[in-house]
């Protein structure tokens, strides 16, 4: 399989809701709109990534988790919980070395906000 292209899709159960969490809350800037006007299709730049909101959910969503690379994770934790959205787990120290949190998306997906260490192999792997 030769893959040109991917990205991560979620189909929530209120778009409007969701669309405004991702844009304006979490702050992703928008790659793509999509679709009719009064409920477009949105694509995310995730860093190296997509993700398209889109759709409606048919059933209860869930089964997805995003794994977001961030500079300063607390201070993402905090600007976010300030906004009002549920913190899962604050940011700590994994035994791999990364600091990680858990947030969640209006309909409960989980976002896992990861911060690389100055002093992590990742960042010295020159590969």
């Amino acid at each position: 399989m030769e893959v040109l292209s991917s990205r991560v899709l979620v189909r929530p159960a209120d778009p409007a809701r969701s669309r405004a969490f991702y844009r304006d809350v979490l702050g992703l800037a928008v790659y793509r709109e999509f679709g009719p006007p009064d409920e477009p299709g949105l694509v995310f730049f995730t860093g190296n990534g997509l993700l398209e909101v889109s759709g409606r959910a048919d059933g209860p969503v869930g089964g997805v988790a995003l794994w977001l690379q961030v500079r300063d994770v607390a201070a993402e934790v905090d600007r976010l919980a300030a906004a009002g959205v549920p913190v899962l787990r604050v940011p700590q120290q994994e035994p791999w070395g990364l600091v990680e949190a858990w947030v969640a998306d209006p309909d409960g997906i989980r976002i896992v906000l990861v911060e690389v260490p100055a002093d992590h192999p990742l960042r010295r792997d020159q590969r």
